[in-house]
C-alpha cells in the first residue's frame, strides 16, 4: 500500500479513536462514581464498530506477526466477551437484535451479489469441482466427528448447532458461519466453540496449504496433471481480470436499494412460510427461511447487471465484522463449559483431516495441480480472507481466481451448513 495512503488511514483511525474516547469521557463524567457502563443501543453499536476498526488498524499499523496466527476476527470476537462479562457493555441490547435480524441478511445480499461462477470455472476449470468435493468432505467430516463424539460420550448431543456453525465457516467463510449460527438458532456457547475450533485448526491447516507448494512436481506426477494446465489457468485469469473501483453516490444508493429490498422481501416471505419439521425436530424455522431466501434471491441477482456495481464486498465485510463483535457480547463466561470446548476442538481436528482426504481424492480424480488443490481447500476452510493468501504464495496470477472460488463457497455455504447442522440434529435425536 502506498505510504501516503497508509498515513491517511493511520490519521483517520487516530481521529476516530479520539472521538470515541471523547464519548467515553463524557459518559464517564455523567455516570459519576458508578462503574463504567455503555447501555444505550447507539453507544453499544459505537463500541462494536470501534472494536472492529481498532484491530484492523492495529494489524496494519503494527505489523505484528501474531495476527498471522490469531487474525483480527478472533480479537474482534473475544474483546466484547470481556467487556460484557465485566459489565462495560450488556449481554442483551437492541443493537445486537438489529444486527441479527437485519445486518446479517444485508451482508449476505451484498456479499453474494458479486458471485461469478462462470468466471471461476473458466479459470480454475475442474478445480471448482475439487473445491465442491472439499465442501462435501466438510459435511461428511462434521457428521462423522459429531457421531463419534456423542457415541463415546465426550460431546453432548445438544451441541449440534456448533457443528453447523463451523461448517458454515469451512464451506464458505465468516459470513456463512454467522448465517448458519443464526439460521440454526444457535446459542452464544455454540459460536464460542466454533470460533475457537476454527482458529485452532486454521493455525495448523494454513501452513500445510502454504507448504504444499514445495511438493508441486511430485504431487503433479502422482495426480497425473496434464502438461500446461497451470499456464492455461494463468492465461484464463488474464482474460477475465476485472478491476473494481470506488463506487459513486448513485451506485451506493443502488446497492442500498438492492440489499434492503432483498432483505425486506425475504423477511416478509419468511414470516408467511410454514416451519418444517422432520422426525419431530424443527429443521426449517423462520430464521432459516430468511437466510435461505436472501441467499437464493441474491444469487439470482448476481446473474444480472447488478453484479457490476462496485463496492458491495467491502461494505458487506464491514457489516459482518461488527456482527461478529455483537455475537461475542452475548457470551457469558459463567455458562461456558471448557471441557466441552476442548472436546469440540478435538473433533474439529478429526473433521479437518476428513476434508483433506476428500480434497486429495478430488485432485486425483480430476487430475488437478497442487496449486489448485491448496486454493480449493483454502477457499473452503479460510474463505475469501485466506484463499488469496494461499494463491499469492503458490501463483500470484491466480489470486483473482481464488477470490471467485471463495465466493462460490459463500454461495453454497449457507445451504450446506444449514443442512449439515440439521443432519447432526437428527442424528443426535435418534
Amino acid at each position: 500500500m502506498p505510504k501516503s495512503k497508509q498515513t491517511l488511514i493511520s490519521s483517520t483511525a487516530a481521529i476516530a479513536l479520539a472521538v470515541f474516547l471523547l464519548g467515553v469521557i463524557v459518559m464517564r463524567i455523567s455516570q459519576g462514581s458508578q462503574p463504567l457502563q455503555i447501555v444505550s443501543p447507539l453507544g453499544v453499536m459505537t463500541a462494536l464498530v470501534m472494536i472492529a476498526a481498532f484491530y484492523f488498524w492495529l494489524e496494519q499499523a503494527s505489523g505484528w506477526r501474531i495476527f498471522a496466527y490469531l487474525p483480527p476476527l478472533l480479537w474482534i470476537y473475544a474483546t466484547p466477551i470481556i467487556l460484557s462479562n465485566t459489565g462495560v457493555i450488556p449481554f442483551s441490547s437492541p443493537a445486537y437484535d438489529g444486527l441479527r435480524a437485519y445486518g446479517l441478511p444485508l451482508f449476505i445480499a451484498l456479499m453474494l451479489l458479486k458471485v461469478d461462477v462462470a468466471g471461476a470455472v473458466r479459470i480454475m476449470g475442474k478445480g471448482v469441482f475439487v473445491m465442491l468435493i472439499g465442501s462435501v468432505g466438510v459435511m461428511v467430516g462434521a457428521v462423522a466427528a459429531y457421531s463419534l463424539g456423542i457415541s463415546i460420550g465426550v460431546l453432548d448431543p445438544s451441541v449440534w448447532p456448533a457443528f453447523g456453525t463451523l461448517s458454515g465457516s469451512w464451506i464458505g467463510g465468516t459470513g456463512n458461519m454467522n448465517a448458519a449460527w443464526a439460521a440454526l438458532e444457535g446459542q452464544p456457547e455454540h459460536m464460542t466453540m466454533a470460533a475457537i475450533a476454527d482458529n485452532m485448526v486454521y493455525i495448523i491447516w494454513l501452513p500445510l496449504l502454504l507448504g504444499s507448494r514445495a511438493f508441486a512436481d511430485r504431487f503433479n506426477r502422482w495426480a497425473r496433471v496434464p502438461a500446461g494446465r497451470v499456464e492455461q489457468m494463468e492465461q484464463a485469469a488474464l482474460a477475465v481480470a476485472e478491476t473494481d473501483h470506488a463506487p459513486s453516490m448513485q451506485q451506493l444508493l443502488y446497492l442500498a436499494v438492492i440489499a434492503l429490498s432483498t432483505t425486506w422481501v425475504s423477511v416478509l416471505l419468511a414470516a408467511a412460510l410454514p416451519e418444517i419439521s422432520l422426525g419431530g425436530q424443527r429443521v426449517i424455522t423462520e430464521s432459516t427461511w430468511v437466510i435461505l431466501l436472501v441467499t437464493s434471491i441474491t444469487l439470482l441477482l448476481s446473474t444480472t447487471r447488478a453484479s457490476r456495481l462496485p463496492g458491495a464486498q467491502p461494505i458487506a465485510m464491514a457489516i459482518i465484522y461488527v456482527f461478529v463483535a455483537s455475537v461475542g457480547a452475548h457470551a457469558n463466561l459463567a455458562d461456558s463449559d471448557l471441557g466441552a470446548i476442548g472436546w469440540f476442538v478435538a473433533a474439529a481436528y478429526v473433521w479437518i483431516f476428513i476434508h483433506g482426504a476428500f480434497i486429495l481424492a478430488g485432485a486425483k480424480l480430476f487430475r488437478v495441480d497442487v496449486h489448485t488443490l491448496a486454493i480449493a481447500s483454502a477457499a473452503n476452510i479460510g474463505g475469501a480472507a485466506s484463499a488469496p493468501v494461499v494463491a499469492a504464495h503458490h501463483r500470484q496470477s491466480l489470486v483473482p481466481a481464488s477470490i471467485l472460488m471463495a465466493l462460490i463457497g459463500y454461495a453454497v455455504g449457507n445451504y450446506l451448513a444449514i443442512l449439515t447442522g440439521r443432519l447432526c440434529q437428527l442424528i443426535g435425536a435418534g
